[in-house]
């Protein structure tokens, strides 16, 4: 039976990905560096923000105290203009409402810190229908590390057999795997379905409400 239903925020729950593109290109236009168009940012964000801020950088000037140089930009720029362009995919709502209706309970996996996570979250889902929203913390390795879904489970009391892990990356897959919880791959986020394939998704969804096909009552 499950449970609860664990999701990615970024590609899977919001579309942040204009968001995510103007605070990154903001920090590189302020150090001298060149930006990005939008569509590359797909394949820059789903690790974190210290491995899009690399991934972002010229190739030669990918190093550490280049990364924590532009972060700063980064994150006093995202913490105002977080939420300008991000929205809920469409269908989403219904989806978390229709699994509530069912008792189940929600909580969100996120790479991205903690604190922006935690803000976003009733920003746009309101209070109360998530039960559990973690991002990444200090000193807690990132996603495909399982340490944040497992601290998800301690403190939701459930199995890993009662858990649903819905995300939209190999990364997301790659969690469930490591983790061993049943994986939904989606394919209205950043990546592609043979992404997904490849790295273990052993279901996949092209619209939210299809994900209650997986979910066991």
């Amino acid at each position: 039976m499950t449970k609860l239903v664990i999701f990615d925020l970024d590609g899977t729950l919001l579309n942040s990905l204009q968001d995510l593109a103007a605070s990154t290109n903001y920090a590189l236009r302020r150090h001298g560096y060149p930006t990005h168009e939008l569509p590359a940012f797909r394949y820059f964000v789903g690790n974190g923000i210290n491995k899009l801020l690399e991934r972002a950088l010229p190739e030669k000037e990918r190093t550490h105290e280049n990364m924590l140089k532009i972060r700063e930009d980064f994150m006093a720029y995202y913490a105002v203009h977080k939420a300008d362009f991000t929205t809920p995919y469409d269908g989403i709502y219904d989806l978390l409402k229709a699994l509530k209706r069912h008792h189940l309970l929600l909580a969100v996996a996120s790479n991205k810190y903690h604190e922006a996570t935690r803000e976003l979250i009733p920003e746009y889902f309101g209070e109360g229908l998530f039960d559990f929203v973690y991002g990444q913390r200090e000193g807690i390795p990132v996603k495909p590390n399982p340490t944040i879904v497992f601290d998800i489970m301690k403190e939701a009391g459930v199995t890993k057999e009662e858990v649903l892990y819905v995300g939209d990356s190999g990364v997301d897959m790659q969690t469930a795997v490591n983790s061993g919880e049943t994986s939904v791959g989606v394919t209205w986020g950043f990546r592609d379905r043979k992404e997904l394939q490849e790295n273990g998704a052993q279901y996949i969804a092209d619209e939210p409400y299809e994900i209650m096909k997986w979910v066991v009552l």
